[in-house]
């Protein structure tokens, strides 16, 4: 297993140069290709990642600490392979109705509580319908967006008379290996820039198997893989070959490459709004993700099932998610508030203590629990951290850390607000979440379906829905779901400005090519029949994993009975 890692070298400067040149060389045709050359490039690379599958999983596995053929490995087939190939094969499904006829196909139209149009992006079709039963997904569009507009918009790039040929430098994200590849067919297919892919020195053993999957963009001069860290990277930023740039990291590497190192000198140029980068950027950085916990009616099998949903946003990559569930907002007073707190540490207490491979995760962990009374602390060992919630947070604690600091390891905060009402605590829940916490990427709202279906408490949902200011609010679902789907534009709340960046800017993903998105609505059933894969106590997500990733692969429903099996007996 652990040969299978395999960590490239940096790449030295001469050949850095080369690679921006064949890029530059090969832009000019990507800009200039028609419809059908691109479809039949997608596909190439859509057979490339399911080549190398099975291998890619294998070397995560090894670098994370999971056990061949444990239900863990689940996590790698989902977060990598999976996703790989859904967002490729949504990707040709639009080329495909842009061939036929200039744009991109989306759903029914609608309007949100503020008037604004909406679009339902998902179920994408049948299979969709199928697998994810009750699910249904919305992009809500800026306000001032009208029905011509959204057409008119859609599909930008192919619309162009012209389009200029540009580089863009991806800067890949270390934690989660769909990541950079996803990066790359956004910015190649849906914004026609050709790529510049420097890996993250953490999972840099997944080049290689990028380089092989897509080997054919990088023949052409479309796609070019190279290693290294700090200093390759600041170097390619400042490239000027390179027309643009987009990251996955921490808003610090961010401001780093934006506004220099910390002192004086930036300070200046943040005063005056003069970046030392005068080159586009976009970004995706991270956040403190909050699940609100809407009080209701619910039955013990509906609270437990949430709970070990929230439990699952947490354990899943051993918390190395920039949306992983890290505030739990509990209403005060509730009744079952404490129940449920109990019942989230019963379930993160059904995943091993994981193996603490992310760097830094130590040196955060204690930041954040140093000092404190009370921690709840399930499993732990040499080499990993104990999943730990740190509970009770005073909301009006201006100093408290945890509100401002992305934990990025195996801790769940818990912060009581409000009362048991729900219109008061949505009220207070969301102000908290948009005025005190940092980061805009994602929210939860878990909600019991009376809540949603009286006219006094379900308007007050949507109000939060629509103020929450997050590129996506998932409604009793985890938001790593919209991640992964393809035609749910991902991304940070638009609108913050590069000297306070919070989660980023731009979308990816967004395999229709919606453009004027302000946030992406993800609505699902307060339970399942269906367990979902990243829940604590699956006992079948490595078989499942590696299934759905094929089906995917194929889209075909000949492959769901291969699927059925393994989630019928999770």
């Amino acid at each position: 297993m652990t040969a299978a890692i395999q960590y490239p070298k940096s790449t030295e400067p001469s050949r850095l140069d080369a690679a921006v040149q064949r890029l530059r060389e090969g832009a000019v045709a990507w800009a200039r290709a028609p419809v059908a050359e691109r479809i039949a490039l997608a596909r190439s690379m859509l057979a490339g990642a399911a080549r190398v599958a099975g291998r890619s999983v294998a070397a995560a596995c090894a670098a994370k600490g999971i056990p061949a053929g444990s239900p863990l490995e689940g996590e790698e087939w989902l977060a990598g392979p999976y996703v790989n190939a859904r967002i490729l094969r949504q990707t040709i499904r639009s080329l495909r109705q842009i061939a036929r006829n200039g744009n991109t196909a989306v759903g029914p139209l609608g309007r949100d509580a503020d008037g604004r149009l909406t679009a339902r992006v998902f179920p994408a079709g049948r299979l969709d319908a199928v697998l994810f039963m009750g699910a249904r997904g919305d992009v809500h569009f800026e306000a001032g967006v009208d029905e011509e507009e959204l057409h008119a918009s859609r599909a930008r790039f192919y619309k162009e008379a012209d389009p200029r040929p540009r580089v863009c430098l991806v800067l890949g994200a270390g934690n989660v290996n769909s990541i950079p590849t996803a990066d790359v067919v956004t910015k190649l297919f849906v914004e026609g820039a050709v790529c510049l892919l420097k890996t993250n020195p953490v999972n840099a053993y997944v080049g290689p198997f990028i380089e092989e999957a897509f080997a054919e963009a990088i023949s052409r001069g479309f796609l070019q893989v190279v290693y290294g860290g700090a200093d390759e990277g600041s170097y390619l930023t400042r490239h000027p070959g390179v027309d643009e740039v987009h990251i996955t990291g921490s808003d610090k590497t961010h401001d780093l490459m934006v506004w220099g190192p910390p002192g004086p000198e930036r300070a200046e140029r943040v005063a005056r709004g003069q970046p030392l980068l005068q080159k586009a950027i976009t970004s995706e950085l991270g956040s403190v993700t909050p699940v609100l916990l809407v009080p209701g009616p619910y039955k013990d099998r509906q609270l437990a099932w949430q709970a070990e949903n929230v439990a699952g946003m947490v354990t899943n990559n051993a918390s190395f998610n920039c949306i992983a569930g890290k505030m739990l907002i509990t209403p005060t007073g509730w009744a079952r508030r404490r129940d449920f707190v109990d019942l989230v540490e019963r379930f993160m207490g059904m995943v091993p203590a994981r193996k603490a491979w992310y760097p830094g995760a130590e040196a955060r962990f204690q930041s954040l629990t140093d000092g404190r009374a009370g921690l709840r602390r399930v499993g732990g060992g040499e080499g990993t951290l104990p999943w730990t919630i740190i509970p009770d947070l005073d909301v009006e604690d201006r100093s408290e850390r945890a509100f401002r600091t992305e934990p990025f390891c195996s801790i769940l905060s818990e912060a009581p607000i409000g009362s048991g009402d729900p219109v008061e605590f949505l009220e207070k829940a969301v102000a908290f979440c948009n005025e005190r916490l940092w980061g805009t990427l994602s929210a939860v709202l878990v909600v019991h379906p009376s809540t949603l279906a009286d006219p006094t408490t379900g308007a007050a949902v949507e109000r939060a829905i629509g103020e929450l200011r997050y590129g996506t609010v998932c409604v009793n679902v985890w938001p790593g779901l919209s991640f992964a789907l393809g035609t749910t534009p991902w991304g940070a709340a638009p609108g913050s400005p590069l000297h306070d960046i919070q989660s980023g800017r731009g979308w990816v993903h967004n395999t229709l090519m919606l453009e004027h998105v302000d946030k992406v609505v993800l609505r699902h059933p307060v339970t399942s029949p269906i367990k979902l894969p990243y829940f604590p106590s699956h006992r079948t997500a490595g078989v499942l994993g590696r299934r759905l990733a094929r089906l995917e692969e194929s889209g075909s429903l000949l492959h769901l009975p291969g699927v059925v099996v393994p989630a019928a007996r999770a």
